[in-house]
């Protein structure tokens, strides 16, 4: 029984997704801070109202403070912000400029528009010769 519970933590998923689990916690450290630490007071700069959680509404006896709310969207939209335009960004540049465009595998038919493979000499549908492309 041992055996398979070793065998189930160090099999590579598990491991994988434990590192993944602590590099994403740490990361949302970080982008909470630079969201709360940088961004939200250069908005307070730019509004003049730093925090929404003093604001509130009173109906009924009953207060609604909607302004913990509004600071959640706030924080929300700032660091979808942040990870859009520092995170997903500069990888999908990456990985552009890294990954080659996938060679096709086939070719059409000259004469009846169904695909064949790109070393064909003979379209195996119509039996046209084919004039051989040079081969990738």
């Amino acid at each position: 029984m041992l055996k398979g519970l070793r065998d189930f933590l160090f099999r590579g998923n598990v491991i994988d997704l434990a590192i993944a689990v602590v590099i994403g916690a740490a990361f949302g450290t970080v982008v909470t801070a630079f969201v709360k630490d940088l961004l939200t007071p250069l908005i307070a700069a730019l509004v003049g109202q730093p925090d929404f959680s003093a604001l509130t509404l009173s109906l009924h006896n009953s207060v609604f403070r909607y302004g913990d709310f509004v600071n959640a969207i706030i924080s929300f939209a700032l660091i979808g912000t942040a990870v859009y335009f520092f995170v997903v960004v500069p990888v999908k540049a990456v990985l552009d400029r890294v990954q080659k465009p996938l060679e096709p595998a086939t070719q059409k038919c000259p004469e009846c528009l169904s695909e064949i493979p790109i070393g064909a000499r003979r379209c195996a549908h119509c039996t046209a010769v084919l004039v051989l492309t040079a081969v990738r």
